[in-house]
């Protein structure tokens, strides 16, 4: 199945977020209420979803789930090209020019 850009489903929820908290402070806004609706179905669309509050629930998860893959592929291609942190547990060495 084809996912939809991360940055598209971002930008799209944090409109229909605006949008919700306008709506809410203001309920006879009739442009308001649109925009929220609009966001809502486009959320829907993005995210296979019928309901807009599954949407933006399932919109939240996929960007949380891109974060959480995204850092476990760069900590596993760090450690497999040797550039993991090190953690000194024994003290090193002096070399013979420092003593």
């Amino acid at each position: 199945m084809l996912q939809p850009a991360k940055t598209e489903v971002a930008r799209t929820l944090r409109s229909f977020r605006s949008w919700e908290r306008a709506m809410l402070a203001h309920p006879e806004d009739r442009t308001a209420r649109a925009a929220f609706e609009d966001c809502g179905y486009t959320l829907c669309v993005l995210m296979g979803k019928r309901c807009a509050r599954e949407a933006a629930d399932a919109a939240e998860q996929y960007l949380r789930a891109g974060t959480t893959a995204r850092h476990r592929e760069r900590r596993g291609a760090n450690l497999r090209n040797g550039a993991a942190r090190l953690t000194v547990t024994r003290p090193l060495p002096c070399l013979p020019a420092e003593t």
